[in-house]
């Protein structure tokens, strides 16, 4: 789930295959901003679809002309990162 912070959005639940679909779509619906901020600090659980999805986000911000930086990544999601090797192309805050 997305909803909006204090000057960010905040993700919060899983960040699983199941939920990946709906995560994308909501998360490119939200991108208002210039620059937008998603604070997964709330984030339960995460797979490996949670780097697709932030890179999904990422291919439409840019697509937009927008930018978006991830704050509060779960520990597990910068270890699965690392393990893929795509840590560096994260767009962290």
């Amino acid at each position: 789930m997305i909803r909006a912070g204090d000057g960010c959005l905040e993700v919060s639940g899983a960040m699983t295959l199941p939920c990946a679909t709906g995560l994308l779509a909501e998360g490119k619906a939200a991108f208002a901003d210039p620059e937008t901020v998603l604070d997964l600090a709330a984030v339960t659980d995460v797979d490996s679809s949670s780097l697709a999805v932030i890179f999904g986000w990422q291919r439409e911000a840019q697509r937009l002309g927008k930018t978006i930086l991830i704050a509060h990544p779960p520990k597990e999601m910068l270890v699965l990162a690392e393990v893929y090797g795509v840590a560096e192309l994260l767009p962290l805050a």
